[in-house]
């Protein structure tokens, strides 16, 4: 089995996309997908919704999807094919509580997708792609610690031609790796897609 991992440094710059485009691109790969969420002080991780709940059984909450069609991520990853779809959901800092959980669904997948940057600490993939994007100045920590072990870089089409607006981010930890344009909303191509059969069929052809 293949366990593939989508990232990217910051919200809204097309992570859900390129999962829910791999998973229609790839459909015999029969994908269970499974989208992490860490909610800041406040929030619930039951629900995202806004609490001051302090209590332990709150720290991650887990759900399968079953209906492709609320419009929530794990819906859209649903909707493009895959056999299984979960949101996990933590608080920031816990997500090793829900790590027996995940594990369990990996050893149930024939082949796991996650959006997610956090997940590397816990499990090396067997692909990591991380999508950027030049025109969002935002830059989360989990994509910057983890930014050199990307296997290759997406780059959305919208911000290419712009200057990187990161402060004090390296671009020399990804300067030899390949690189593919993302056209939002949800469109990758097929040198993308070749690209993730060729890696993970190497891996499957060295028995990893």
């Amino acid at each position: 089995m293949a366990i593939v991992v989508v990232g990217g440094h910051s919200r809204s710059v097309g992570k859900t996309s390129v999962v829910a485009s791999l998973i229609a691109r790839l459909p015999e790969r029969n994908w269970t997908a499974c989208k992490i969420t860490q909610f800041g002080h406040g929030f619930c991780s039951a629900n995202g919704e806004p609490c001051d709940c302090e209590t332990d059984e709150h720290t991650i909450a887990i759900s399968a999807e079953r209906d492709p069609n609320t419009g929530t991520d794990s819906a859209r990853f649903l909707a493009a094919g895959a056999r299984r779809s979960l949101w996990v959901r933590t608080r920031i800092g816990r997500l090793a509580d829900a790590m027996p959980r995940i594990r369990q669904e990996i050893a149930a997948a024939e082949n796991m997708i996650f959006e997610s940057n956090s997940l590397l600490q816990f499990l090396r993939p067997d692909l990591y792609l991380t999508v950027l994007d030049h025109a969002t100045a935002d830059f989360k920590d989990s994509a910057r610690l983890f930014l050199d072990r990307a296997d290759a870089v997406l780059l959305r089409a919208s911000g290419q031609e712009l200057v990187p607006q990161w402060n004090q981010v390296s671009l020399r930890l990804i300067a030899g790796q390949p690189r593919f344009l993302v056209t939002p909303p949800d469109l990758i191509g097929d040198d993308l897609v070749a690209f993730v059969e060729e890696r993970l069929g190497a891996k499957a052809a060295a028995g990893f």
